[in-house]
């Protein structure tokens, strides 16, 4: 069995590959990552992993028993690995997005405009 360094380090390697398989299998995923990482000005496999990254050093406790529940539970613990990191982040970056539109009276702030 994959020790989860070992899974970290060869996502890190195949985060182009990553968008590959996105591609052809979560569309919808894909197009959330692509425009998540033109607002951060980062390439998409860039996105991917920064993803990694971020959740190796900031991932709450709960975040983590998520990931290793979830990478035990699946027949492709390298890809549920990628898939929750980068989701993760993804939901990372929407609550930074509503909290600059709430702050700045933008069309997500609660008043409805």
């Amino acid at each position: 069995m994959a020790m989860l360094g070992d899974i970290l380090a060869e996502a890190r390697h195949s985060s182009g590959a990553f968008q590959t398989w996105l591609r052809e299998t979560m569309p919808g995923l894909l197009s959330e990552v692509e425009a998540a990482a033109e607002r951060s000005g980062e390439s998409t496999a860039e996105f991917v992993r920064g993803a990694l990254s971020a959740f190796s050093q900031i991932a709450s406790e709960e975040d983590w028993a998520s990931l290793t529940s979830r990478m035990r539970d699946s027949s492709d613990p390298g890809t549920a690995c990628l898939l929750t990191m980068v989701r993760w982040r993804l939901a990372m970056e929407r609550r930074a997005l509503d909290t600059a539109c709430a702050a700045s009276g933008g069309p997500d702030h609660d008043s409805g405009t």
